[in-house]
Order: structure tokens, then C-alpha cells, then sequence
């Protein structure tokens, strides 16, 4: 069996913009369960740039009971060229307790000091970037004042 060669191509880089909770569920049996709506934002890369809407979009956030923040993440693209493409993602961020704390409070901190990563997927019925329904994934975030920023790679 062929192990496989990681090897990446930069997709995009996406900003967005989050509110702060709109529903907090509070202590469920898998942790506590927030859900924050996310305003827009925009994504840019040499063949793909565009704006991400603001509704629907949102992100289901679970905090485990070990510290690590679980992600789900539903997004509505527009191309720069209107065309439409959905995105979902799932991830984790976690780090040392000081950096979280820092994070919490909105405060600028080196994306070295924690982990975040994320797996985009894809859905378009678009014929110019169909190509995004039949790939893989993987990202790299850290987390602004603003909102989160992500780093989007294809998996070659």
C-alpha cells in the first residue's frame, strides 16, 4: 500500500466576522453547547475571492469537558463572479490556559502558542468551480478581535 505524499496548494484565505452567542445551551451531557452567528467576511486566493454572506451562517461551538473547543461551522460563499458555493467545517482550537483566557477576552495572541485546524468541505453546482465538490481540505486558523481567520489548503 502507497503511503500517501502530503503535499498542499494555498486555496484562500478567509476572514470573518462572528457575533457574540445568540443561544447558549449551557451544560450538556458532551459539554457546553454555544451558538454564535457568523456576520460575513471575505475570502481571497489566486483563483477564487469573494465575500461570505452573513445569513445563514453560523457556528455550533462546543466546549468539551477537557478544554478543547469543538467547532461545526455553516457558511453561504459569493464569488467575486456571483457564483454560490456552501462550506461547512469541523475543527478543534485548544491550548494552554493562559492563551485561551487571552483569546476569550478578544486579546491578539500568537497562532504558535495554540492549536487550531479545521476540514473544509465544498458543495457548488457552479461549473467554474466545480472542481472544489472533488477535494480535500485542511486549515489553519488563529483568532482575531474581529473574528477567526483561515488559512485554506488543498490537499494534493
Amino acid at each position: 500500500m502507497a503511503a500517501p505524499t502530503l503535499r498542499s496548494n494555498h486555496l484562500f484565505t478567509m476572514s470573518l466576522t462572528v457575533d457574540s452567542t445568540v443561544a447558549d445551551i449551557g451544560e450538556t451531557p458532551y459539554g457546553r453547547r454555544r451558538i454564535a452567528n457568523v456576520n460575513g467576511g471575505s475570502f481571497t486566493g489566486e483563483e477564487i475571492k469573494g465575500t461570505v454572506l452573513p445569513a445563514p451562517g453560523g457556528d455550533w461551538l462546543l466546549l468539551r469537558r477537557d478544554g478543547i473547543l469543538m467547532l461545526d461551522v455553516r457558511l453561504t460563499l459569493k464569488t467575486d463572479d456571483d457564483h454560490f458555493i456552501y462550506m461547512s467545517y469541523r475543527g478543534m482550537r485548544h491550548g494552554p490556559a493562559w492563551v485561551i483566557e487571552q483569546l476569550n477576552k478578544g486579546e491578539k495572541v500568537d497562532p504558535s502558542q495554540y492549536y487550531f485546524r479545521a476540514t473544509p468541505w465544498f458543495e457548488t453546482s457552479s461549473e467554474k468551480y466545480r472542481f472544489l465538490n472533488r477535494i480535500v481540505c485542511v486549515s489553519t486558523g488563529r483568532r482575531e478581535p474581529t473574528g477567526p481567520v483561515y488559512e485554506v489548503f488543498q490537499i494534493l
